[in-house]
């Protein structure tokens, strides 16, 4: 790390804007106590969780020119006008599965002689990624998809998470959940996003229960089960269940959820879906009299995956729409009891900045800043970075047709 060296603090410049930030005040205090020679500056923002005050008060440094800095910290994708030629970024590009509404923005950082490191191309040797949001995205999900069902069945009113101020005031609104009545929970997955879900399900005092339990016991209290891979797939040749093929090939694979859907009232999916792998049911599945889903929290909001009811996303002030059985359009949300209500919110750590951020800052100055300003031994830094003074690293070479001009 050269000294002096200044880290800057981007204001989100997408609209509307993202109000999570990578690093809170205590955390950029944090960081230039570890590191004698840094600073951080931070780019004023309206509409970020934490106030321009609050860095401030703790004598940070809030400055509009972000020219100075040696690295740029944003959280979603920087539009391209915003820019500057020649400096570091670290963020969420969304950009290596050739996305076509940001192809724009990475020929910009080849233009422009940028670096580009990607957030969610950061791991550990392992493979698995040091820095996320999905705890949040389930967290909030789970509490999203009490909040649908509550209303969907007119048991009970929660405050959306994004009117609370965080996690703490929107645990305030668990008590309610009481009014529920014996219902069964599906949650599927078990990375991340999976964990955020069980730990709101937990703190709201529901019990979980087995497989085989949910299955096959009734139960005079709402109950809920976590649903790996395995529990739900099965392989076509009829061989034993293996995790690792079923990765490697999941097109050979086929979707064992029917065993659930009577018995199923609210699902939570927190699975990550590959395209070649089945979906949990079909759209004919719905019109089947023994399909009991009404309510489903699709935290991974794949549109036209895993989830076929889920033909769209939704936004945190409109969450919600109505899939209708009996011809298969979309209606407003809780438009008639014998639809199944959908929640897709894209974005849903948004609802909770603060501790998203918290969060997530955490992960920052444990697992990425020793690798980005010590040398980089382990390689995480070099396997995120897509760019390297405008030029395509060699993994990320296949994006050449999709920036050719």
């Amino acid at each position: 790390m050269p000294t002096p060296f200044l880290i800057g603090v981007l204001r989100e410049g997408r609209t509307p804007p993202d109000r999570r930030v990578a690093l809170t005040p205590k955390k950029c205090v944090e960081l230039q106590a570890t590191y004698p020679g840094l600073r951080v500056r931070v780019q004023p923002s309206p509409a970020r969780a934490y106030a321009d005050q609050e860095y401030r008060d703790l004598g940070l440094e809030v400055a509009e020119d972000m020219q100075p800095c040696d690295l740029l910290l944003g959280v979603k994708e920087v539009p391209p006008a915003q820019l500057l030629p020649g400096k570091t970024y670290l963020f969420f590009s969304h950009t290596v599965k050739k996305q076509p509404a940001n192809r724009e923005l990475l020929r910009t950082v080849l233009r422009q002689g940028i670096t580009l490191i990607d957030y969610e191309l950061l791991t550990n040797a392992a493979g698995e990624r040091v820095v996320a949001f999905g705890r949040y995205a389930g967290i909030v999900g789970a509490y999203n998809g009490l909040l649908t069902y509550g209303r969907k069945h007119g048991l009970y009113e929660l405050k959306p998470a994004y009117q609370c101020v965080d996690m703490d005031d929107m645990q305030e609104e668990f008590y309610k959940i009481k009014a529920l009545p014996p219902i069964k929970i599906a949650v599927t997955g078990s990375g991340r996003v999976a964990g955020g879900a069980l730990e709101v399900l937990d703190k709201m005092g529901l019990r979980q229960v087995s497989v085989h339990d949910y299955l096959h016991r009734d139960f005079r209290e709402p109950v809920y089960v976590q649903l790996r891979s395995r529990d739900y797939h099965r392989r076509r040749d009829g061989l034993a269940w293996d995790t690792a093929h079923f990765h490697q090939h999941p097109e050979l694979y086929d979707s064992d959820f029917a065993r659930f859907l009577p018995l199923t009232d609210l699902l939570i999916a927190c699975a990550y879906w590959h395209p070649a792998a089945p979906r949990l049911f079909s759209e004919e599945d719905t019109r089947e009299p023994d399909f009991k889903i009404t309510t489903i929290a699709d935290v991974t909001c794949d549109v036209d995956g895993s989830i076929p009811l889920t033909k769209r996303s939704t936004t945190i002030a409109e969450p919600a729409f109505d899939y209708n059985p009996a011809t298969g359009a979309l209606e407003a949300a809780y438009s008639r009891p014998e639809n199944i209500t959908v929640m897709a919110v894209d974005n849903l750590p948004c609802e909770l900045p603060r501790n998203a951020s918290r969060n997530f800052g955490r992960q920052l100055l444990d697992q990425v800043m020793p690798n980005l300003l010590g040398g980089d031994p382990a390689g995480v830094v070099a396997r995120a970075t897509i760019a390297k003074n405008g030029r395509l690293q060699p993994r990320y070479d296949y994006l050449a047709d999709y920036v050719a001009e």
